[in-house]
Parts: structure tokens; sequence; C-alpha cells
């Protein structure tokens, strides 16, 4: 008896740590990798690198002079020679490390191993990227970041730039549109592409920028952010008035860049070379964020009539994302289906789109009308996107490399208080003037009456 008295002494308190540490782990990760999995993860990775190395054959033979040293000094096998590591810096979602790679290797290499790294390490997720020519970085992902996002403290963002969402590396995922001008967000209802959307113009908001909408949904998707919108059209009817000035307002630009710089009135537009960044400030005008919500709504046509209106919208598109650039305009193109059976332009439009942003999509060609031209693969990871993880998508741009991402949650109360408090920001914009939006006076408050007070009865 006195026995099992000491084992349960013994067991309880194991027990209760051991249940605290599975409730941690699954509830909060980030404080269960802090003070357990960092710890063992960092020691896993002391005490095996050298033989992880070589089992992932990311080791290379030692030189001549290593090889006497060794044999003059000691009896001990010559071994091969790992990567050089350098100092492991823990993070709050992981850990960081540098390697020197050896002569011989490239970073293609330690990227083919990374899921060999994972399991011998005991963490969720390898990354590789180039530092340097023989420099590579290991960036070790401890858990599920994208499970419940939380955005990092210290983000790099600035004019122009946006941190909408958090990549699987742990890493920002910044929109910024001097170096990715145009982009395509798709996503099927419920995907959280509005939530991407509200990111994107709460963001914009605080900044010296004009925003212009264009939803065909009759605005029920921008027009809570009315106060801060330069112009916003809700049917095709309106957007079709809004295109062309947008258009001219391009080539006016054009004519301001070419007369600052002594460039000849009659050179065309697409030869010009230079940008509105190149103005002085005084001359500089303010940059202009297009979003286009339900761009399929500009497409479907219904009479000959329609057709024509059509082709007209798609082709100020196109030139708006051809030219826009330079002229400091941008788009913001989102949609829930995008093909090239919704019409003549569609496919040339959106190769002037270089940012791809594919949320869950009801459909293979969807994912590949985002995807398929810039990364083959990503359209696999796209069309795995389940219903329950709303928000996460694959993003990617015409360089080749994507990535899952994931948008925090932001109600759209909270995005249309960020617009109603930067409403002064709104640019001075006469051509935009017969397109702002109505903003309605707020509701005032009415308070309600509480409940009566009875009156006390009198002591006797």
């Amino acid at each position: 008896m006195s026995e099992l008295a000491t084992l349960l002494e013994v067991g309880g308190p194991v027990a209760a740590l051991g249940g605290g540490a599975a409730y941690t782990r699954a509830n909060h990760p980030a404080l269960y990798w802090s003070a357990v999995g960092g710890p063992i993860s960092t020691v896993r990775l002391l005490s095996s690198y050298a033989s992880v190395m070589e089992a992932c054959g990311l080791t290379v033979a030692p030189s001549r002079l290593r090889v006497l040293a060794v044999k003059a000094t000691t009896r001990r096998e010559v071994r091969p020679v790992p990567p050089r590591r350098g100092i492991i810096r823990p993070t709050a979602t992981g850990l960081r490390l540098r390697l020197r790679l050896a002569p011989g290797q490239e970073p293609a290499d330690v990227t083919a191993s990374a899921e060999r790294l994972r399991h011998a390490w005991g963490v969720h997720a390898v990354y590789v990227s180039t530092v340097k020519p023989g420099v590579v970085e290991l960036r070790l992902v401890g858990f599920d970041v994208l499970r419940k996002v939380r955005m990092p403290r210290k983000i790099g963002d600035g004019f122009l730039k946006v941190p909408v969402a958090l990549r699987e590396d742990a890493m920002p995922f910044v929109r910024d549109y001097r170096a990715v001008p145009h982009q395509l967000t798709l996503g099927a209802t419920l995907s959280g592409k509005s939530m991407y959307l509200r990111h994107l113009v709460s963001g914009l908001a605080p900044q010296d920028v004009a925003l212009v909408g264009v939803d065909c949904k009759r605005g029920v998707e921008l027009a809570p952010f009315a106060s801060r919108l330069s112009a916003l059209a809700t049917d095709p009817d309106e957007a079709s008035e809004l295109l062309p000035v947008l258009v001219k307002e391009m080539e006016d630009r054009y004519d301001l860049i070419k007369a600052r710089q002594g460039i000849a009135p009659s050179t065309p537009d697409e030869e010009i070379t230079s940008d509105i960044w190149g103005l002085p400030d005084s001359e500089r005008p303010v940059p202009v964020v297009l979003f286009v919500d339900e761009v399929a709504e500009l497409f479907l046509t219904a009479t000959r009539k329609d057709e024509e209106r059509r082709d007209e919208m798609v082709t100020q598109l196109i030139r708006l994302a051809q030219l826009g650039r330079a002229a400091g305009i941008y788009l913001e193109v989102c949609g829930q289906r995008f093909g090239a059976e919704l019409g003549k332009g569609a496919t040339m439009l959106r190769a002037q789109l270089t940012g791809r942003v594919c949320h869950r999509v009801n459909d293979e060609a969807s994912a590949k009308m985002a995807l398929g031209d810039i990364a083959p693969e990503a359209v696999i990871a796209a069309c795995a996107i389940p219903a329950e993880r709303p928000g996460l998508a694959v993003a990617g741009d015409t360089s080749g490399g994507w990535s899952r991402i994931r948008t925090p949650y932001l109600s759209l109360g909270d995005a249309a208080d960020v617009c109603r408090e930067t409403a002064h920001l709104v640019p001075d914009f006469p051509a935009l003037k017969r397109f702002r939006p109505y903003v309605p006076a707020p509701l005032p408050s009415v308070e309600r009456p509480g409940p009566a007070v009875q009156p006390r009865p009198l002591a006797d």
C-alpha cells in the first residue's frame, strides 16, 4: 500500500503536467513552443547536426590538410564535413540559423532535404532562403502559424505597402504596389476574399493615395468604405463612365511627365520609361488604387449594346493595366470566377496582372487561370484549400515564386471606422467629383431608459 501511495503521489503531478502541456500545445502553440518545443528542438539540432547532414547527403569529403591534421593529432576516423553552422537564433515561432555551404554545394541541395530536416529536428516546417553566394538561412517553424494568425509586431511597412496576411514561414505578406503594381485576387463565397480586401482598404486609408472602387454588386462590398473613396461605381453603367475618366487622367499624367522631362509631345506613351516618381514632390500627382470587385460582372452581356459596352470597358482596363504603373495608377482586380470563357480580353487582362492571390475556388479552371501560367505546382496547393479555413490562400507573382498565406480576421465595422477616421485624407480630384459616393450622416445614439426604480416602503 505504501508503494501504491508513493506512485499516486508522484504520478498525479506528472499526469497534470503532461495534460497541461498537451492543452497548451493544442490551444496556445506559441507559448508551448517558447517553453517546451523550442528548447527540445534546439537540443536535437545541436546533438544530431553532423549525423543529420550526413544522412541528408549534405556533407563533403574533408580536405587533405584536414585529413593530415586529424591523423597527426588523433586516431579517430576522418568523417565527411557538414556545412559550417552559424549561431542558432530563437524566434517566437521557430529557430533561425545560417549555413555556409561547402565547395560544390548549392542552395537547391539544402532545399531538397528540407522535409528530412523537419522530421529529424521535430519542427513543423523548414524553409531555405539564400542570403548571399555560399550562405543560406534555415528558417525552422515550430508550429502551424496559419491555424491561428497573429501578425508580427514589427513589420517593415511604408508608402504603398500594406501587410495583409501571414505567410506559412511566419513572415508577413506585404502588398507592395511599387514592386507589384497590379494584382488578380480570386476566391469563392466565404473563402476570405472580402477579408483580404478589407485589409487592403484599411491599410491604404491612412496613406496619401486616392482610392477608387468598381463594385457591381450594388456596392455591398465597397460602400462601407465610402467615406474614404474618391469614386465608386456600383453597376456596369457607372463603371463605363468612370473608367474613361481614369484613362484620361492617365494620359494627362503622361503629358505631365513629357513636359517636365523635355520629351517630345509626339512620343508614344508606350515608349516613356520614366514615371511620376521622378517628378518633384510639388508636381507629383497622388497615386490612385482602383479596386474592381466581381470583375466577371463587367464581362457579362445580355444584348448587342451590352457587348459594345463590355468591349470598351475591357479595353480601358487593359490600357490601365499596361500603362498605369508609370502614371501611378494601380489595379486590384477581384472576383469569384475568372476564365477565358468570360469573353474577349480576359486572358490579355490577366497577363498584365503581375501579382496573383487565389483563395478557395469552386473549380480547378479558376485556379489554373490565376496561377497556372506562373507556377503550375501552386494550382494543386490552391485546389487543396479546405473550406473550414477561410482566409487561406496561395499567393504568387510572375517570378514563379509562391507561398501559402492567411489573412487575419478584421471586422467590417473596424475597417469602416478606419475609413471614417481618415476621411479628411481624400485628395482633391476634380475629375472624380461626380463619382464621389454619398456618405450618410451617422445616426445619433439613443439612450435606452433603464428599468423603473420602485420606491422603497416606509418603515413602520
